[in-house]
């Protein structure tokens, strides 16, 4: 069974940081399309980052350019997405989401779809 589970999400203040966690079960996740989302109230559900092929690949969107890194533990089958110099603009839900390989090398990978995990809420304070 096709498992992803968040974990380390929590608050922190401005400048802060955080690392959260994507365990996975159930498929080899090397071979597909790996990508952190977020979701804050009243906006709509957004990319954060991908890493594809064993980490052959990676991508983030703009506003978190240079302080957000995707990485993976191939020993942990685990994603995992550093946060720092957190801002106030990064307090969402987020979410770790996995899909065919074919979403991150063509550019899609924003509309990804495949299997969810729960998520893991941040709330970064001003």
């Amino acid at each position: 069974q096709v498992q992803l589970v968040e974990s380390g999400g929590g608050s922190v203040q401005a400048g802060g940081s955080l690392r959260l966690s994507c365990a996975t079960s159930g498929f080899a996740y090397v071979n597909y399309c790996m990508a952190w989302f977020r979701h804050a109230p009243g906006k709509e559900r957004g990319g954060v980052a991908f890493i594809v092929g064993g980490g052959e690949s990676t991508e983030y969107d703009d506003s978190v350019k240079g302080r957000f890194t995707i990485s993976q533990d191939n020993a942990k089958k685990t994603v995992y997405l550093q946060m720092n110099s957190l801002k106030p603009e990064d307090t969402a839900m987020y979410y770790c989401a996995a899909g065919s390989r074919i979403y991150c090398k063509t550019g899609l990978w924003r509309r990804i779809q495949g299997t969810w995990g729960q998520g893991t809420q941040v709330t970064v304070s001003s």
